[in-house]
């Protein structure tokens, strides 16, 4: 296995990845890793490329602006089971710029390489204190949008 999370074998160049090690309060019933479990990480992965990206939850309360999920598209490829570690990689793969956000994510088992889940996620930027669509702030167009995988990196 490639001693550098970024030289997993990515769908996409340049993944912002952190590492996920499974614990047992995320097995299910089955023994492998609960569907809960894996939305939780999606989230976490997305929040941290957020933080790395410049943009924090203070931010986002300051300027009463938030990206919520829109839609969720899940492909569980492979079960996780406990004592697994897997690179959890997303992408910004859309930014209209104005109100839309899309990030693709893959997750992938450190031990063999293997692919267990890949996803995609939508985004929709709301005010805070109202939930109700509204545009972008500046600072969220230049960090995603600067940020956005394009056609000629896919």
């Amino acid at each position: 296995m490639p001693d550098s999370l970024e030289l997993l074998p990515w769908q996409y160049p340049k993944p912002f990845v952190c590492q996920w090690q499974i614990t047992p309060e995320q097995i299910d019933h089955y023994n492998h890793v609960n569907n809960v479990a894996y939305v939780g990480q999606l989230e976490r992965t997305a929040w941290a490329h957020s933080n790395a990206l410049g943009l924090s939850i203070e931010q986002y309360q300051e300027l009463d602006r938030g990206m919520a999920i829109s839609r969720h598209e899940i492909d569980y490829l492979a079960a996780a089971v406990l004592g697994d570690t897997l690179g959890c990689a997303t992408w910004i793969v859309a930014c209209d710029n104005k109100l839309k956000l899309a990030r693709q994510f893959q997750f992938i088992r450190l031990s063999d390489g293997l692919t267990m889940l890949k996803a995609r996620t939508e985004f929709v930027c709301i005010a805070l204190s109202s939930g109700k669509p509204k545009r972008m702030p500046k600072v969220f167009c230049d960090s995603y949008f600067n940020a956005l995988l394009t056609p000629l990196t896919k």
